[in-house]
């Protein structure tokens, strides 16, 4: 098609690239930090340091391996906040401390702490504040914005395809055939 030239693509691509850039930018910086910490996080440490481990729990363990560690911290989380519906449950056997993790909702709804229990004792190690997901991914998703957010991400994802095919299009456009050298691939 004739109207497909090299200009109409570069004058494409510069048009979607400008009001992208902004979007782009931020989805980068966000993806970085959401990288770094899922990288240098507690919980990728555990994850590398347990990996190569066997459970001391399989399918086939007596049921008491499992429950008495959940009673055991169920017991413990009654005795801090009494009534406080649990939203989830993890249970950690591997590794040097076995943990049994939950995750109490409040009474009128929403997510609210995330208690941490030695799943041999039940003592509570840790208590901290919790949401379904980190601030952080919810500004990389954009769903920190709500439903406008989602639907802003995914244009902001397609503008980043628009871009890369209509930048692969230019790249093919102005190849020459026979090109020596480093001008094979960069011309």
């Amino acid at each position: 098609m004739p109207g497909l030239n090299l200009a109409f693509w570069r004058k494409w691509h510069r048009w979607i690239a400008w009001p992208a850039t902004i979007f782009l930018l931020w989805a980068a910086a966000t993806g970085v930090l959401v990288a770094f910490t899922e990288f240098f996080g507690a919980d990728e440490a555990l994850r590398e340091a347990t990996r190569d481990m066997i459970s001391p729990v399989t399918v086939s363990s007596a049921s008491t391996l499992w429950s008495e560690p959940i009673a055991r911290a169920f017991a413990t989380a009654a005795a801090r906040s009494n009534g406080a519906p649990v939203d989830k449950l993890e249970v950690q056997f591997k590794g040097t401390q076995p943990t049994v993790t939950l995750f109490t909702g409040k009474p009128t709804g929403g997510e609210d702490r995330k208690l941490v229990f030695d799943a041999r004792t039940g003592r509570l190690l840790s208590e901290e504040t919790y949401a379904d997901k980190p601030l952080l991914y919810r500004l990389h998703s954009g769903e920190a914005f709500g439903d406008g957010g989602l639907v802003v991400a995914m244009f902001w994802g397609m503008a980043l395809l628009v871009l890369s095919i209509t930048g692969l299009i230019i790249y093919i456009k102005l190849w020459r055939p026979g090109q020596t050298g480093m001008r094979k691939v960069f011309w």
